[in-house]
């Protein structure tokens, strides 16, 4: 198939291009710290390493065996630079699969530069960003959606993330995607060979078998495309808006999810004019909270575009906390029903959560009136904490962690859900074609279209284009 060989020999490109040099870069964060590493990576890694490191023992590192670490110096002719620890890596076992070297220093930035700048003054070159990933990439270490799941680990901030970026490297949405191509492209071999035997008129494909695979394969795009709504979420937070009147306590419950001073807090109505935005982890999941203005008439321009973003807010949250009004709230029951439909019928698609605020201040015979008028609502004190524990819970429901819980493969990232998408369009296509009877050519175009989306996904199918704009988004050292 034209297109795959095209990507192999732009990866033979790209491999041959990196095989000729040797990078280096700082692996770790930048900034003063306790230790440092330094990595290099390509063939002469472990001679350029050996050629200014003074082991204690007098030990060659180009004869040491690989996996080992070994204490000495950095030096430059009769200059120290630090006493290191160097873990040496001999390819094509280690991360990239070439010969990789990684000097742990003390964390000082000027002894970090000192020795990055002494490999580049000899033979080394700056790593570009997630080069290294790169390398490990085009040779065969890890395929692109592994490859991706390592930059998704890297900014994992909540046990969700970190637990669907795992799954991916291990392989887990790989294997999936590749057994799939795998069935799919033994098919369209098969009817490739009919082609070349148009004029006997002879079958080598079971139409019946490939009808069950088609199915099969849908059923299996499907569940993964449908996968991206929670995977989504899970990977860049839940947001939630808190919205409702002026001076209900929407900045308090803020400060009471966060443990701290985030918001201002007072009881002048409308102190909040813009949006506040904080993330925190409950249960695992990160869930972004969204303190808005509050929502009332006003002449106050600066007021007025606040209220307008609130809304703004609102169309992109996932979940709505409507803090109800404070005493006189009995009397003010009606209204606020009436608040709460309005908000329904203009968002019908968010979850709303209804809650009566300052819950310290109402009577028992308050709470019962409220009850029975609004059953959904939720009583809290943002002041003492009461009842938000309760209200954690409850956020906690509207999230499907069912899959999470299954380490059932969940798909986040936008490009593979694009190309799950295309890949579906083509099986499908090809299914009608099956049912409508049409000739094994036209069946063996949309099957390659199927094939060359899927095999996007795992980088089977890439270009210099695609490789560059993925792996421009990695840190430098990676």
């Amino acid at each position: 198939m034209k297109n795959e060989y095209t990507s192999t020999l732009i990866i033979c490109i790209f491999a041959f291009m990196f095989s000729q040099d040797t990078i280096v870069a700082l692996a770790t964060p930048s900034g003063a710290g306790a230790i440092a590493v330094i990595r290099l990576s390509g063939p002469d890694a472990i001679t350029l390493a050996n050629a200014k490191f003074k082991s204690v023992r007098n030990k060659d590192l180009t004869k040491q065996k690989t996996h080992t670490i070994h204490l000495g110096h950095i030096v430059d002719g009769t200059k120290v630079y630090d006493e290191v620890l160097v873990s040496l890596f001999k390819g094509p076992n280690s991360y990239t699969g070439e010969n990789v070297i990684e000097i742990s220093c003390h964390g000082s930035q000027y002894i970090q530069q000192q020795i990055i700048q002494l490999f580049l003054r000899n033979g080394c070159r700056m790593a570009d960003a997630g080069e290294f990933t790169l390398r490990a990439f085009l040779n065969g270490k890890l395929d692109l959606s592994q490859a991706e799941a390592v930059a998704d680990l890297i900014a994992s901030d909540n046990e969700a993330s970190h637990q669907i970026a795992m799954q991916q490297m291990r392989g887990g949405f790989s294997s999936e995607i590749k057994k799939l191509r795998e069935e799919l492209l033994n098919f369209a071999s098969l009817i490739e060979l009919e082609l070349d035997f148009a004029e006997e008129d002879v079958e080598f494909a079971d139409r019946t078998q490939f009808i069950t695979l088609l199915s099969r394969i849908q059923e299996v795009l499907k569940r993964l495309i449908d996968s991206f709504a929670v995977g989504n979420v899970l990977k860049n937070g839940i947001p939630v808006a808190i919205v409702g009147e002026p001076n209900v306590g929407k900045s308090t419950l803020l400060n009471a999810f966060l443990n701290e001073d985030r918001a201002i807090v007072s009881d002048i109505a409308g102190t909040t004019r813009d949006t506040i935005e904080d993330e925190i982890a409950i249960g695992g999941i990160g869930f972004r909270f969204i303190d808005t203005a509050g929502i009332r008439e006003t002449t106050d321009v600066v007021e007025s575009i606040g209220i307008k973003k609130t809304f703004e807010k609102i169309e992109q949250a996932q979940v709505v906390l409507y803090l109800s009004p404070l005493t006189p709230a009995i009397e003010n029951l009606e209204s606020i029903k009436v608040e709460i439909e309005r908000i329904k019928n203009q968002f019908p698609l968010k979850t709303l959560v209804v809650i009566t605020n300052k819950k310290d201040l109402y009577t028992p015979e308050q709470i019962e009136t409220i009850e029975a008028e609004i059953p959904s609502t939720l009583f809290i004190s943002a002041k003492t904490g009461d009842g938000v524990e309760t209200l954690k819970n409850k956020l906690l429901e509207f999230v499907n962690t069912g899959a999470l819980r299954n380490n059932e493969t969940i798909v986040t990232n936008t490009r593979h859900f694009d190309a799950l998408l295309k890949s579906l369009e083509g099986i499908e296509r090809v299914q009608l074609g099956m049912d409508g009877g049409i000739s094994g050519d036209l069946l063996a175009i949309d099957l390659k279209d199927a094939l060359y989306h899927l095999g996007e996904i795992t980088g089977q199918v890439s270009n210099d284009e695609l490789l560059g704009n993925i792996f421009a988004n990695f840190c430098i050292g990676k």
